[in-house]
């Protein structure tokens, strides 16, 4: 028994991302395009879809390497059953040499047993009943042994057949959860809201729930760390910066902080929850960026947004 393994399914190259290109803060503000923002995510969602794709395309490798591997266990299965069945034939022949040697003690002692009277002929018939038994003994027992090898064999073709069936249905679920993934993803990126920040000229799409964060993760743009900072005396350090809360006004949903970067301390006042607050360092062209969720009374909570590539400006 072997079981085929079908055509392997071609894996997909993954579409190579385009490097997000920002302004140098020096530089003149360009003029605001019609749609700037959403036209230059596009392609990345479509890299974060086909990443996903070739996912689905490694598990259907896997899927034909199993078939590979079964069929390879199944002509082993194959050629052991034909080494089985030769030592069987074997065993037979044996048998036979042996069913014609006690055929003939049989002959013999039936000659014996028909001379004999008596006593001695009853005894030889026992002689003749015992080596009958013991033939029909070895017989059953060769016979059972043939047939316990052959289920072992049957046995081990069905496990296989369940591996693939189980194989088939892991790759289903895989295609139906990468498109509802896909959708859902499209959806979150589109409802992401855009702001303008501190510094003219930058805009920038910001999160408001921790849902559209982990859009703004997939796109694959900048690296977000999430901070909750309750209002103390000394500062707490967010990525590579040190935020202090001043001031909370959850009643109004607005806040003032201290931001320490590169040893130099700004202040922040009565800023607005989703408000991005933008700022330059010496590790990045591009700013980076503070946005509050969420403010509470003598806590606020949010992220910081940081360059994906850090070099000194």
């Amino acid at each position: 028994m072997s079981i085929s393994p079908g055509p392997l399914a071609p894996e997909p190259t993954p579409t190579p991302q385009p490097t997000p290109f920002s302004t140098p803060a020096h530089a003149p503000a360009p003029a605001p395009a019609p749609s700037g923002g959403t036209g230059k995510k596009i392609p990345v969602l479509f890299g974060f879809v086909i990443a996903l794709i070739a996912a689905n395309g490694y598990l259907f490798y896997q899927l034909n390497q199993v078939k590979s591997d079964l069929t390879k266990k199944n002509d082993a299965l194959a050629a052991e059953l034909d080494k089985m069945k030769e030592a069987s034939s074997i065993t037979a022949q044996s048998s036979r040499r042996t069913v014609q040697a006690l055929q003939s003690q049989l002959e013999a002692e039936k000659r014996q047993a028909r001379q004999a009277v008596g006593e001695a002929k009853t005894a030889a018939l026992k002689k003749v009943d015992e080596t009958e038994q013991k033939l029909e003994a070895e017989q059953a027992a060769a016979q059972k042994q043939v047939e316990s090898h052959i289920s072992e064999v049957k046995v081990s073709a069905d496990t296989a057949n369940t591996k693939v069936q189980e194989v088939g249905t892991e790759v289903s679920t895989v295609k139906t959860d990468l498109g509802a993934t896909k959708g859902q993803l499209e959806k979150t990126i589109a409802d992401l809201k855009r702001a303008n920040g501190d510094l003219d000229g930058h805009s920038a799409l910001i999160a408001t729930n921790a849902k559209e964060l982990s859009a703004l993760r997939a796109l694959g743009e900048r690296n977000y760390v999430e901070f909750n900072i309750t209002r103390a005396k000394q500062a707490q350090k967010v990525g590579d910066v040190f935020v202090r809360l001043e001031k909370a006004d959850p009643k109004h949903n607005r806040y003032s902080i201290e931001l320490t970067a590169d040893d130099k301390k700004v202040e922040k006042k009565d800023r607005t929850v989703n408000e991005p607050l933008q700022f330059l360092t010496s590790k990045s062209k591009q700013p980076y960026e503070i946005v509050v969720n969420d403010v509470k009374k003598d806590q606020i909570a949010g992220y910081l947004s940081i360059p994906k590539v850090l070099t000194g400006r």
